[in-house]
């Protein structure tokens, strides 16, 4: 069952991933790309927790899942940083 939900994780950022950059290419505000790529990462965090957990269960995943959402969460910080001027 939590393969279910950590599987509806990663395709929600996904889906977040497809309409932040949707949006970013027909109105072209920057934080809406920030956000996109800040959910970018936050996938690739989230597929390294399916791997991590279910599929190499032997491998420790658990700095590289670390490292993706520290990441995430910095491109969104230096987005709003960067719009906020």
């Amino acid at each position: 069952m939590s393969a279910v939900i950590y599987t509806l994780c990663a395709l929600t950022s996904l889906a977040c991933v497809w309409f932040l950059m949707g949006a970013y290419a027909r109105t072209r505000h920057r934080l809406l790309f920030w956000s996109g790529l800040c959910f970018v990462m936050l996938t690739v965090s989230n597929i390294l927790n399916i791997f991590d957990r279910f599929i190499l269960p032997n491998v420790d995943l658990v700095p590289a899942r670390l490292a993706t959402a520290l990441v995430a969460v910095l491109l969104l910080i230096f987005g709003l940083i960067w719009e906020g001027e």
